[in-house]
């Protein structure tokens, strides 16, 4: 059994945008592909990735992590492996409803608000936290020399991030972002270049 917080620092990418992004609809489970302007993002992400010591990628099974990941890891010519444990989450009878007219509807206007009205019939949040963490710490643990980038979804990173340094962040299209571990403290800082 893996652990529960990931072992040391890592990178993540949420992936370039599809047309159901542009239309701020929940998407989770449903496999939309990537826009013109998320092939644009992944190739732009290649930019700030190369030279920053990137070994290996595990991307979301969902074409729009997959595709992203792959744009990337053939530019930078690193090994890529799918990994369903960073799947997005399921949203249940959300998906397909405009994000905006749901956190109106029930008066949130925050990550935190939001993750207070998902429906019961989908995914619990938690779960769907302690899986990708527990999917990153299994990947760090089999793979010691490696730095990684996890190409995987909005909610997925949030959830990470949440549990991992207690807070949500700002998170777009093909921005890539370091997890960082100082001793038992983490933070989410975007990766500049």
């Amino acid at each position: 059994m893996s652990r529960t917080t990931p072992p040391r620092s890592f990178c993540g990418l949420r992936h370039g945008a599809t047309d159901w992004n542009r239309r701020g609809l929940f998407q989770g489970r449903t496999d939309t592909p990537l826009n013109e302007d998320g092939l644009r993002q992944a190739h732009e992400a290649v930019s700030m990735l190369r030279g920053i010591g990137i070994s290996r990628i595990v991307a979301s099974p969902l074409v729009r992590a997959a595709r992203t990941a792959e744009i990337i890891a053939d530019a930078i010519s690193v090994p890529l492996t799918i990994d369903a444990g960073i799947i997005e989450f399921d949203f249940g009878s959300f998906e397909g409803l405009p994000v905006r007219d749901l956190m109106i509807k029930h008066g949130v206007n925050s990550a935190t608000g939001l993750v207070s009205i998902l429906p019961a019939d989908g995914e619990n949040w938690d779960a769907m936290t302690e899986r990708s963490v527990r999917c990153v710490s299994a990947w760090l643990d089999r793979h010691p020399g490696d730095h990684f980038l996890f190409v995987c979804h909005d909610a997925v990173m949030q959830g990470m991030a949440n549990a991992l340094s207690g807070s949500y962040f700002k998170n777009s299209h093909g921005t890539p972002f370091r997890y960082v571990r100082d001793d038992a403290q983490w933070r989410v800082e975007q990766i500049i270049t």
